[in-house]
Formats: structure tokens, sequence, C-alpha cells
């Protein structure tokens, strides 16, 4: 027997405590694809006191379910998974539409976030506590590891899927309630979307409720609300530091998890192997437009290979296909927006201002800005200090392997990097000396893993995703002492 799925309709206001309904501000949300301008649909838009009833609701639906079996909350994220199989094309669709991603990039999103699912499955049954020894007579001490209770996730544009469920499936397979505040510019995919498919898959009402909002109406409510326990938020340093602020001034503390910008340095050593290089520092670039906080941000080449380093890459980008990202072999499709555009063209003015050698570039086509190549850019440079967000590529020059790390780390971000060199054990000896939270030898910066470490340093961000880390992050430590009979007390 066979059933027919039909495709998820309705996501055009707020999912509130098991319940699709209209937002309460009076306001409505167009929204548009980046690529052809067509109206997706139109999303009335949260209050504050629909924010309130999203945090009552959870913190009402946590109770039951940070007590419930295991094995419950594991089958949750097997039926997901089905559903994700089932959809697979409904959801990469919305993805392309909605992000304006080439069919490559939301293909790849859609399995990132399949991936993310499956190490939810696993996550109930790895959180452990402990027993531990203590010096008074006849005393027992446990550690026990519990849920923190209310998780708000504020999720971006640019990965809005997999960046809004790599915090949602781990918190609600810890036992946790999560609330989401999806980016304006991608509602339904980082967040109106993994509510229909968690509904499908039997949540209880309560524990995921998603709040698409104006910034000004409910952006500092969502942190500044009492019931959260925690606050996981990933898109810019700036709004980073003031989600950390509020969370340290509100009526309670809460813990934060940031995963912020990037300007991820992509070194490559003498000794490279030049063809690969080129084509990782070409797909770690231009992948999504460059609109990845893990994005090649800064090509950083010894001097004796960096003319056959540059007449190689600008070759290869120069076949890159622009243009309408449903087709398969585009490469560089829309930016997510017009500040977006806006913000490329004041860079790429900027470096010809400076001086800058630009050795590829072209006009803009609506919100499709091709390839850009600057070379003997200065690493001290407000260019190259910038993170482009932006199919643009600043290439330096360092004078030997000393140089290359010193270019590398400075640098106020330290969230991924990459380092390509035939010499593995030199490869690894310079990632170790690279002051970011993420290195990778012989591979692109844009690398992640549901079951490895994810996160930054510096101003890139606090706290850890993924496996092991996330339940750290997700869950409390609680003390409990059993004192077995009688104790002496000196008075």
């Amino acid at each position: 027997m066979t059933t027919e799925f039909l495709p998820y309709k309705d996501m055009d206001g707020q999912f509130i405590a098991g319940q699709w309904r209209a937002g309460r501000s009076g306001k409505v949300l167009p929204n548009h694809n980046p690529y052809d301008s067509g109206l997706l649909g139109e999303i009335s838009l949260a209050s504050e006191s629909d924010l309130d009833e999203a945090y009552q609701a959870a913190a009402a639906a946590q109770r039951s379910w940070g007590k419930s079996l295991h094995s419950e909350r594991s089958a949750l994220f097997l039926r997901v998974l089905a559903i994700l199989d089932q959809r697979k094309d409904e959801i990469i669709g919305w993805i392309v539409r909605e992000t304006g991603s080439t069919l490559l990039k939301a293909t790849a999103e859609w399995g990132a976030v399949r991936a993310g699912t499956m190490e939810a499955v696993a996550l109930p049954s790895r959180v452990e506590g402990k027993i531990m020894p203590i010096d008074v007579p006849g005393k027992q001490s446990f550690v026990y590891r519990e849920p923190l209770g209310v998780i708000g996730v504020i999720s971006p544009w640019n990965f809005p899927m997999v960046l809004s469920n790599r915090s949602i499936a781990p918190a609600l397979a810890l036992g946790n309630a999560v609330v989401v505040k999806p980016a304006e510019d991608t509602p339904v995919t980082g967040g109106l979307l993994l509510a229909k498919i968690y509904e499908e898959a039997g949540l209880a009402a309560g524990l995921l409720n998603v709040v698409v909002g104006d910034v000004a109406d409910i952006g500092d409510a969502f942190t500044l609300h009492p019931i959260p326990k925690l606050i996981s938020f990933t898109g810019s340093t700036r709004v980073g530091k003031r989600i950390a602020e509020m969370a340290a001034t509100g009526t309670r503390l809460k813990h934060v998890g940031l995963e912020l910008g990037g300007n991820a340095p992509f070194v490559v050593l003498d000794d490279a192997d030049l063809d690969l290089a080129v084509g990782a520092a070409a797909f770690g670039r231009f992948l999504h437009n460059g609109q990845i906080c893990m994005s090649t941000n800064r090509i950083i080449v010894d001097a004796s290979i960096f003319d056959a380093f540059v007449e190689k890459f600008v070759a290869h980008v120069k076949t890159f296909k622009t243009g309408d990202p449903s087709d398969p072999d585009t490469v560089i499709g829309p930016l997510i927006n017009g500040k977006q555009k806006a913000a490329a063209l004041r860079n790429i003015a900027a470096a010809r201002a400076a001086g800058f050698t630009e050795v590829l570039g072209g006009e803009a086509d609506g919100l499709m800005v091709p390839p850009h190549i600057f070379v003997n850019v200065p690493n001290d440079s407000p260019f190259a200090q910038t993170e482009q967000f932006a199919p643009i590529a600043p290439i330096i020059r360092a004078a030997n392997e000393d140089d290359a790390l010193r270019l590398a780390n400075e640098t106020e971000f330290g969230l991924s990097s990459a380092v390509f060199t035939r010499d593995v054990a030199r490869g690894v000896r310079f990632a170790r000396g690279i002051e970011a939270g993420m290195t990778h030898v012989n591979d692109i910066s844009v690398l992640d893993s549901p079951f490895n470490m994810f996160g930054g340093e510096k101003n890139s961000g606090i706290g850890r995703f993924n496996g092991d880390w996330v339940i750290a992050e997700m869950t409390t430590d609680h003390w409990i002492t059993v004192q077995d009979g009688a104790r002496h007390y000196p008075f």
C-alpha cells in the first residue's frame, strides 16, 4: 500500500502550543524568492504576547518530556528521518526557492539535516551521570545530568534548515523543549517547515514552537524572557555580543551558545599540490556565493607558488556558471537580499579604490554578483579583515611558512581554517598553530559533522555543537549526596 504525501501548506503564521495560527502583531511579512522575486507567501508576524505564549507552552510541555524514556525520544527521530526521506524533493525545492541556494547546496543542506537527525537518534542514550568519591564516612555522592529545560534558538538565513535543526534536534533528544525564531529572510526553511516535519512525526504539542516576528517587536524579548535557560544563536558577531549582554543582564542569567562570524584563512604552503588546492579554495570560497560562516575568506599563498596558483585559480573560477539556482549546472546564484548585494558592491568598490589588482570581475544582474578575485591584498586591509559573505576572493602573498601562520592568525575571528601541503605532519603542526576552533589539512574550511565538535574561538563565538559537546551544552549537572546513618556534627 502506497501512502501519498501531499505537500505541506498553511505555513503562513505561527506554530505555538501545537497550533497553526496567525500572529497578533498586525504585521505581514512577504516571503520572496531571491532569484526571480516571486512571492512565496505572506506570513502574519508574531507579537510579544505570541512569544510569551510559546515559551509558556514549551515550559509546560517540557516537564513530562524531560522524564520520558530514552527510547521514546529516539523513536521520534527515526520517524523524522523517514519523513525527510519521503519529502526530500519538497524540502530541497523549498531551500532553493527561499534561500536562492543552488541545487547542489540545497541537496547538501538536506543531507546535513538528515545526518544531524540520525545523530539525534543516539543522543538520549549517551547522557551519563557519575558516582563520585567523597571524604565523608557513610556518604554517597552522585552527579546527575538533567535537561536544561527550555532552549531558545535564533537561526540565520544562509543554511537555515540545518542551522535551526542543529539546535532543535539535540535539544529535543536531550529532554528539552524549544522555541525557534528563524531569520525573516527564511521563515519557512528556518522554522515552519521543520515544525511541519516534527508535527507529522508525532512530537507532542508545545515541545517545538516557531515564532516568526519583526526584530523590533520580539528580538530583545526573545533573549530577555525569563523562561529559556539557553539561547542558541547563529549569526553575526555584532548581534551575538548583544545577545550575550542581554543573557547576563536580564532577570535570570542564561547559558549562551554563540556561533558567530568568521574570516577563515586558506593557507597554501610551498609544497602543496596546486591542482588540489585550487579546486578546494574555489569550492570553499564560492559555495553558496560565499554566504557561509566557514567560507574561505582569505586565501594565503606562499610567494614561491603565488603566480602559478593565481593563474590556475582564475582559470578555474572563470568556468563557473551564474544564473538560475534550480539549474544543476549553476554554481553562482543570487545573494539572499538587496542588503547583502549592496554590501558586496561596496566591498568591491573599496578594493578597487585601494588599488588592489582585480583579476576577475563583472557586473551584477539582479541579486546575482559574479565571482570577483583580487590579488596582492594586504592582510591588514579592511578588505581582507571583512567577512565578505559574497563571491569575492582576496588572495594574499606570504613570504614563507612562518609568515603564512602570522597572517592566518591576524584576525579577530577564529572559526574555521585550512592548510594545504603534501607533508601531512607539517600540515598538522601548522594547523595546531592556527588560533581557530577548527582546522582542516588538505580540505576545505567548510566542514561540519554531526558527531564531531563544531565551534570557534575569539570573536567567532563561544560554546560547542554536535556529539558529546552539545550534550554538555544542553544539559546541566546536579550533585546529589545521600548520607547513610547518622553523621556527627561539631555543634
